[in-house]
């Protein structure tokens, strides 16, 4: 009896010292913010992860806005923005790192005969200019501009290079780059914009001034409609070691390849 509990004890000090041991390596890496990059930091993520066990990465979808705030106020490790940081968000105590960048596609729903617009036609359709699709070469159908709520990094891209800051008028503010997705392929007389590393399966997506939006067009800066996938961090606060090596994970050539296949333009060779 007393050999059987010596053993008992021996054993449950060896699963105390196998737990903590476990606990001690285990790590977790938070990211927050931009909609848009979920499918590169999910594929960078799921990369990392496999090949560093132990360590856990979560993101959490919550706007680009969202996450440089979460960032500042030290509530993730990694913030995720869909456009550059402002001179104001920098001072306040960030750095901004470009992992990728990504193109903004001009989206229409399958059915609808328009292929190609200009950057002014495109304004035009969401500043209220043209009203019908006729004005723009389709069908006698209204124009219905769907785009991102404020505070989106899609939006904000998008609306700096169409020159539509505070005058777009539009239909719906959706708070997600899949919703603007489902919407415009629902509806017929839908115009939205969405990240090109998102699945477009579902829509048209046009050319611009001629220019169709790729991985190609997007590095050598021939697609206009283009922003930067960005690092939010704090310039003030280290990232913890795991934050840290899976940061330089991201930056790295190793993952260019994984960020490729997400659909968006590594910055790294």
């Amino acid at each position: 009896m007393r050999k059987l509990i010596a053993f008992m004890m021996i054993a449950l000090v060896a699963a105390g010292f196998a737990f903590a041991g476990g606990a001690k390596e285990s790590a977790t890496v938070s990211t927050d913010g931009s909609t848009s990059m979920e499918k590169v930091i999910l594929s960078l993520a799921e990369q990392y992860m496999a090949d560093n066990q132990g360590v856990n990465v979560t993101y959490n979808p919550t706007g680009s806005g969202t996450g440089i705030t979460a960032a500042l106020e030290g509530r993730c490790d990694i913030g995720l923005s869909s456009r550059a940081l402002k001179d104001s968000e920098i001072a306040s105590g960030l750095t901004q790192t470009i992992v990728a960048l990504d193109g903004i596609a001009i989206i229409v729903n399958a059915d609808n005969p328009v292929s190609d617009l200009t950057i002014d036609q495109i304004a035009g359709l969401y500043n209220g200019t043209y009203t019908n699709w006729s004005e723009v070469g389709g069908a006698d159908a209204p124009v219905v501009p769907i785009g991102r709520e404020a505070g989106s990094g899609t939006r904000d891209g998008f609306e700096s290079i169409t020159g539509t800051e505070d005058a777009c008028v539009y239909s719906q503010e959706l708070t997600s780059t899949g919703a603007v997705i489902t919407a415009v392929s629902q509806n017929p007389g839908a115009i939205g914009y969405a990240s090109l590393a998102s699945n477009l399966d579902a829509v048209k997506t046009l050319t611009v001034e001629g220019v169709a939006p790729t991985e190609d067009t997007v590095k050598s800066g021939d697609y206009m409609i283009q922003r930067p996938f960005v690092f939010a961090t704090s310039s003030e606060t280290p990232l913890s070691d795991a934050a840290q090596k899976f940061f330089d994970y991201c930056v790295s050539a190793e993952a260019a390849p994984i960020i490729a296949g997400a659909g968006a333009v590594p910055v790294a060779e």
